[in-house]
């Protein structure tokens, strides 16, 4: 990973720690109607927060949220539920 590209991972993870930008960003990847981009846009908000405090505050074990949120994790619904919450935010539903 060159310089700048670990500029522009550190500045996304950075701003996923404002709900606004987070959920905005949540909005976006949604509309790709694609489970991996969602999985990492999850990741990097968890990230953003700190992945043991995101744990431990959706009281989930650290493996557990690791697990879900890897590359081939497939977390429940309960699951995102949880880290959403335990970032501020939270699962909402709007016409298509």
């Amino acid at each position: 990973m060159k310089a700048r590209d670990k500029s522009y991972e550190a500045s996304t993870i950075a701003a996923m720690r404002n709900p606004v930008e987070a959920a905005a960003y949540l909005e976006a990847v949604i509309e790709l109607d694609d489970p991996a981009p969602l999985l990492v846009a999850l990741r990097q908000i968890a990230k953003a927060h700190g992945m043991a405090e995101v744990a431990r505050r959706a009281e989930l074990g650290e493996k557990t949220l690791f697990r879900a949120l890897s590359g081939k994790g497939n977390p429940t619904l309960a699951t995102v539920y949880k880290l959403l919450h335990a970032v501020g935010l939270r699962l909402s539903v709007t016409p298509a």
